[in-house]
């Protein structure tokens, strides 16, 4: 079921996406927010859950509610780099090389369980994510846009993976670990199976395509309207720095983590009618933008620390603007 593409408004566009996702999945209401902060920013969310969290389900009716292409890449630990980007392949008729694109070549890439595929295969995205191109024989091919890569994977203690090395954690926008689905929200995830749903099947959920491309790039151009006052920027500075002071961190958020942050707070803003960035946005996405960013010291990881409880003591310490 389809209806006709509405660009002109972005974030009713963009608000009825949500509603879209919420027709497909139960819950989750912090997954549903974070890849529309990826998109809405031009970054990558990175989803961590066990299997069976919908994680799958969510990335392809976002694709279906936005009219974009999207392909998904199963990695495997036989994965090989080529068939992910594509590679060159011998025309008999024509005696040539010639270069078959891979599966990244979509608006929307499902990397479904990255994290069981060696770092080798795992970095054959890196070019993509940060450039948006593949190179080929030394020349640079464009990727379609928008462009977004939506990962998956198990948490790390599970047999058989491999964690993803910090150069290509640093590439997600956001990190959105999926929580279990409450009691009622079991129930009622049954009750829509018992009813006839069919999660192979986004049309038997009713979810229909309410924007498209264009609607995506005018939410864009609105989200970079958004102000974001010198208070608000040295605010995210400071708790950035502050993770790298940490003494029970190893690694802390980089630059690059700070404009991550400053970007999601920016679309966050946005969805919620503004057009101005305040600290409680940099607090709410903090968690998501920077989770992934920092490693921890062998000491306080035997201990059973964890990022998000050294940012949650950083946001408790570093003073908030008034």
């Amino acid at each position: 079921m389809t209806t006709p593409m509405n660009d002109g408004d972005p974030r009713a566009a963009l608000l009825a996406v949500r509603e879209e996702l919420g027709k497909a999945v139960v819950g989750q209401s912090g997954a549903v927010t974070g890849l529309l902060i990826g998109l809405l920013s031009g970054g990558h969310v990175l989803l961590e859950g066990v299997p069976g969290m919908a994680k799958t389900l969510l990335a392809r009716a976002l694709a279906a509610s936005l009219d974009l292409t999207m392909h998904r890449i199963q990695f495997t630990p036989d994965l090989m780099p080529g068939d992910v980007t594509g590679s060159l392949v011998y025309d008999s008729a024509t005696a040539r090389f010639e270069f078959r694109p891979g599966p990244v070549f979509a608006n929307l890439v499902l990397a479904d369980e990255i994290n069981r595929t060696p770092p080798k295969t795992q970095a054959s995205l890196l070019e993509a994510m940060e450039e948006r191109q593949v190179s080929v024989e030394g020349e640079a091919l464009a990727l379609p846009e928008p462009f977004m890569v939506v990962a998956t994977q198990n948490p790390v203690e599970y047999e058989g993976t491999y964690p993803l090395p910090e150069a290509q954690l640093d590439r997600f926008l956001l990190k959105i670990v999926l929580p279990a689905p409450s009691r009622e929200e079991e129930v009622e995830v049954l009750a829509r199976h018992a009813g006839g749903f069919d999660p192979r099947s986004l049309e038997s959920a009713g979810v229909r395509r309410v924007a498209g491309p264009g609607g995506v790039a005018a939410a864009r151009a609105a989200v970079g309207r958004v102000r974001v006052g010198p208070e608000v920027l040295t605010y995210v500075a400071d708790v950035c720095r502050a993770t790298r002071a940490a003494p029970s961190v190893l690694l802390g958020v980089s630059t690059r983590g700070a404009t991550a942050l400053m970007a999601a707070a920016r679309s966050w803003a946005w969805l919620q009618g503004r057009d101005f960035v305040t600290p409680d946005d940099v607090k709410a996405l903090a968690g998501p933008a920077l989770r992934h960013r920092i490693k921890l010291r062998i000491e306080a990881l035997s201990e059973g620390g964890t990022p998000d409880q050294v940012l949650a003591s950083v946001l408790a310490s570093v003073p908030v603007p008034r």
